[in-house]
């Protein structure tokens, strides 16, 4: 960071484990009647380049820490009001993608980031930094990382693919980043306040934070059952946009493609003959959007373990595409940069409540930059430049937002 926004960013010790208390941001899922007397006890932080698997160095971890997560069919014990209550985790999309056993991915554009990040909160009196005159916020333009041509041609090269038989679908995503000078935290918590945000929220560390307005669910465990509500279909919020979604034999079957690969992933976990659609392509607002989301839900298998339940879900599907490993592979031959935080697993994991958005409608700040990422999924009737407007429309609010505007 430079100037005065070093000093405001959070820091962490040495190898990424932090054990001084710390004040809570705002992490993502957190319990409602928790946040804001949540303090930071002890954290862990990987890269990929540390090595090992980072599904069961987060449970290990959580354990060590009194949170046990090997066992999630136990009953959700009482809320604890002295201890530890909960943590808020952090995979990227890189880790996920290793965990699912898919080549390495393009450079990432925010290597301050790690990709694992489990951080562990007490109940107690948080403490704030002492008011002080407010930071001039600038943020510059927007450099892409792809030209709309380029972006265009990878769809075709998709179309193609999915001609060839090497994929159904695959979820093409874009990145963008701009200068700023700062502090970069309100700007990333307005992101988080922005309707519909179920999983909004800041996350931070040693020269890096994440702000999320996530409204997907990538996978909530809770009572013995798993829920996951994949968006896939986007149209601007007007009447003529929400009938326009509902009509498109395009946007359905990229979305029930999705809804099948999340089906199949929810069965390795989940108990035999119980998985199921509650809500099928129902349409609901984020914004100035229409989205189209699913609910699918299963009854969580004997013994599912946290490590195994990340394994199974990361990264969600609706930001891969079916096959998931033939898209991911595709993903990175395609993609010009890595997807750093976003299209990752971000919330709040506990004995007895899992809840963990997937990084859609995120942001993330390294030492003097801002980064965007939007993108959407490709079938074989896509429009490249459809397309191309789509992942413009998706990220134009996140940009106004963290511009003040």
């Amino acid at each position: 960071m430079h100037g005065k926004s070093t000093e405001r960013m959070r820091k962490v010790g040495p190898y990424g484990v932090e054990t001084l208390p710390q004040v809570l941001v705002d992490a993502p899922a957190a319990q409602p009647d928790c946040r804001g007397a949540l303090v930071e006890r002890a954290r862990l932080q990987w890269h990929r380049t540390d090595g090992g698997d980072p599904a069961a160095l987060a449970e290990e971890f959580l354990a060590a820490h009194g949170l046990a997560l090997h066992d999630l069919t136990r009953p959700a014990p009482t809320h604890p009001t002295t201890g530890a209550c909960g943590a808020a985790l952090y995979l990227s999309a890189a880790a996920g993608a290793q965990l699912a056993g898919a080549p390495p991915e393009a450079p990432d554009p925010t290597p301050a980031l790690p990709d694992l990040a489990v951080v562990v909160y007490d109940h107690g009196a948080a403490r704030t930094p002492p008011p002080g005159p407010p930071t001039p916020w600038w943020l510059g333009e927007w450099t892409e990382s792809w030209t709309p041509r380029q972006h265009a041609d990878a769809v075709d090269a998709v179309r193609a693919a999915i001609g060839r038989g090497d994929v159904y679908q695959t979820n093409l995503v874009g990145h963008a980043a701009a200068r700023y000078t700062g502090n970069p935290l309100p700007a990333l918590s307005r992101l988080g306040a922005l309707p519909g945000a179920r999983y909004g929220g800041v996350l931070t560390g040693d020269g890096w934070a994440i702000g999320c307005a996530s409204p997907e669910t990538l996978v909530e465990v809770t009572g013995g059952q798993l829920t996951t509500r994949p968006i896939k279909g986007t149209r601007p919020a007007t009447a003529a946009g929400r009938a326009e979604l509902l009509a498109s034999a395009k946007e359905r079957a990229e979305h029930i493609m999705i809804v099948d690969l999340e089906r199949n992933d929810l069965a390795r976990i989940a108990r035999t003959g119980t998985v199921r659609v509650d809500d099928l392509f129902a349409v609901r607002r984020w914004c100035d959007l229409w989205q189209a989301e699913s609910t699918i839900r299963a009854t969580v298998a004997d013994g599912l373990g946290l490590a195994d339940l990340l394994r199974a879900t990361c990264p969600g599907g609706s930001v891969t595409g079916a096959p998931k490993l033939a898209a991911l592979t595709q993903i990175g031959a395609l993609e010009p940069v890595g997807r750093g935080a976003s299209m990752g697993a971000l919330g709040w994991v506990a004995p007895g409540r899992i809840d963990l958005g997937l990084t859609i409608r995120t942001a993330a700040a390294d030492g003097d930059r801002m980064h965007t990422w939007a993108g959407g999924g490709i079938t074989w009737d896509s429009d490249p430049a459809a397309e191309v407007a789509e992942a413009a429309a998706k990220t134009a609010p996140i940009r106004a937002t963290l511009a003040g505007r």
